[in-house]
């Protein structure tokens, strides 16, 4: 898209959140791998190694990773990495593993869902350091790096996930069943977000001094006689009572967020204007409308299409309330129609939502001085011409410190700088962002710190689609929005559970987490295959844009005929498609209640039947 002043009669429907096959979340190359050994290690490990890379250097700092890979013949249960790093050089943060550690040592353990590797599995965590230093003196699990002979005492199983009990606003109980050990078990780790707060010699723990109406995640990992420390247990989420929603307008603590993408495009070609979500019954099944996009330009906020936003005059059966656009009023356009919308509709919220897939490339320059960056955008948000319209901000960077349709190499603190200037300048107006759901291992996620950016923003829309699509043109077919993982997925951790899991396991509050859906299709042609996983020729044909087709053309054109992980798929002819329909989304929204989820939003609105029925059908999963 290009910002400006004239009509156009067709333009290019942006491509939106495009997860790619070959993803790569930094520029930089990475070192050449190191398997660091220690002189003479106490135990040996089984059957497995560490090997060390270093990912980047910026001067000062570094970005480290350890991959452990199981070389045996059996399961691995837990892992422990171990090292020295010389006087000088330091771990300051660090993602899937815990870390601790100081002196000159550190220590790494798995994570609840990342501790147990199969025969030729490996795992790999990374961490952020200070200093130029290279690790040495490496055990693994007690033993070498580099692998050894297995060794004599097993570390214990892991304890059953914590039961919460007595939920109260700064307290909660939790019990557990016990691990087992062929030598004994001495004691157990109880760990709140991944950090330990406590070790009991009991199977039971009351964790206090927590915060009102807040969430919270528990696990619980066991120690036997040896010290040898074994995997950690499931994960067990909690909510303490009291409290609010946190900063900015927007539904109470008990309410689901339901949000909706209304595309400034939308109104020339696919002629959807704002009235659309009146007649379809839209409007009163939704709680927030995300307005896509403005620009970033020059480090700045920029209008998108000035005349759709605000100059397209609009005739009387255009109109939300039925009156025509004078010629010489000071608002028309999109802005003036979302105003009247919000007049009928008071309990919509609507945010003005920066970059996008084609628009993300003038985020890299914005991130150089976020303060300046959230003062542009503030201004032109409540530019006086459209003032009190927009409830908020939503920032759609594809992707921090990561590759979209342009790279960025700000560093993994840029986005976090730039949600905590913005949620300085805006306050209690609303903060969000759209974010990557690439859980796969040093992917997107991994990229940026949105653990860290989570305490300035309201909530994440996590982009929940777009995993697989025709830009593989020769397939493997594979539903493009997955909500789990299934046999013969083409990437693991590309699929909706795998990326809500990996942002709570690095901190992310389910409270503030959004589950994606889309109102659209993926497909390919020149498919014989009826399940996932054909061979293809090419992207089928859509309307818009080859590959993509809205759902209210699919669900005639080509019926689904048959469902995977969560959602739909269907073989027509020599097409395969997949998309969302009213079923698949009423079982994606019994996960969104399930794992506490702030609630879902869907890209984007033109894409639903004239009645809104995918619509309806996620204002009815979250009641």
């Amino acid at each position: 898209m290009s910002s400006g002043t004239s009509i156009r009669t067709t333009p290019p429907r942006p491509p939106r959140h495009r997860a790619t096959a070959a993803l790569a979340a930094f520029l930089l190359p990475l070192a050449t791998l190191v398997g660091l050994a220690s002189a003479a290690p106490a135990h040996a490990a089984e059957s497995a190694t560490a090997t060390y890379s270093k990912a980047a250097d910026w001067g000062g700092g570094f970005e480290g990773r350890w991959t452990v890979k199981n070389t045996g013949t059996t399961t691995l249960n837990g892992w422990t990495v171990e090292w020295d790093f010389p006087a000088g050089t330091t771990v300051t943060s660090s993602w899937d593993a815990d870390v601790t550690g100081g002196s000159g040592h550190w220590t790494a353990r798995n994570k609840g869902w990342n501790g147990t590797l199969a025969p030729g599995a490996s795992v790999t965590f990374g961490f952020n350091g200070t200093g130029s230093g290279s690790p040495s003196g490496c055990t693994l699990n007690g033993g070498s790096c580099d692998g050894g002979s297995p060794p004599g005492d097993a570390p214990p199983t892991a304890p059953g996930a914590p039961t919460a009990s007595s939920v109260a606003d700064t307290s909660v109980k939790l019990s557990w069943s016990a691990a087992t050990d062929d030598k004994g078990v001495k004691n157990y780790d109880v760990l709140r977000d991944g950090t330990k707060v406590a070790t009991v010699t009991t199977t039971s723990h009351t964790d206090t001094g927590l915060t009102a109406g807040t969430d919270y995640s528990y696990t619980v990992r066991a120690r036997d006689t040896a010290d040898q420390t074994g995997p950690a247990s499931g994960a067990t989420a909690v909510r303490t009572t009291g409290g609010d929603p946190g900063p900015g307008p927007g539904p109470g603590p008990g309410d689901k967020v339901k949000l909706g993408y209304f595309t400034e495009w939308g109104v020339y070609g696919r002629g959807y204007h704002v009235k659309n979500l009146v007649s379809s019954g839209t409007a009163s099944k939704i709680t927030h409308i995300n307005y896509a996009f403005g620009n970033v330009q020059g480090g700045r906020c920029t209008i998108g299409d000035g005349y759709a936003a605000y100059d397209r005059a609009y005739k009387a059966e255009e109109s939300v309330d039925g009156k025509a656009d004078s010629w010489d009023q000071p608002l028309r356009g999109n802005f003036n129609q979302l105003k009247k919308l919000k007049a009928k509709y008071p309990h919509i919220k609507v945010l003005w939502s920066f970059g996008g897939w084609t628009w993300s490339g003038g985020f890299g320059q914005a991130a150089q001085n976020p303060a300046a960056f959230a003062q542009s955008c503030y201004d032109l948000v409540n530019d006086p011409r459209w003032a009190g319209l927009f409830d908020g901000i939503d920032l759609d960077w594809e992707y921090p410190n990561a590759c979209g349709l342009s790279c960025d190499t700000s560093g993994p603190a840029a986005f976090r700088n730039m949600a905590q200037a913005m949620r300085a300048k805006f306050g209690n107006k609303l903060v969000t962002a759209a974010i990557t759901a690439d859980a796969s291992s040093g992917g997107k996620i991994d990229a940026a710190d949105y653990a860290g950016a989570a305490q300035y923003v309201d909530f994440y829309n996590v982009m929940t689609y777009d995993f697989f699509g025709a830009w593989a043109a020769k397939g493997p077919t594979a539903p493009h929005s997955p909500l789990t993982s299934y046999n013969g997925i083409p990437q693991q951790g590309f699929n909706s559970d795998a990326a809500i899991q990996k942002l709570k396991a690095k901190g992310v509050p389910g409270s503030k987490l959004n589950l994606g859906v889309g109102f659209y299709g993926r497909g390919w042609t020149g498919v014989t295959q009826k399940e996932p996983g054909g061979t293809a020729t090419g992207p089928a044909p859509g309307r818009y844009e080859t590959g993509i087709e809205d759902y209210k053309d699919l669900k005639d054109r080509c019926a689904p005929s048959g469902t995977v992980a969560g959602t739909a798929y269907a073989h027509c002819g020599s097409e395969w498609w997949s998309y969302d329909t009213p079923a698949t989304i009423a079982g994606k929204m019994n996960y969104v209640k399930s794992q506490g989820l702030r609630g879902a939003f869907y890209w984007e609105f033109s894409g639903d039947t004239a009645g809104g029925e995918l619509a309806t059908a996620v204002s009815n999963g979250l009641r």
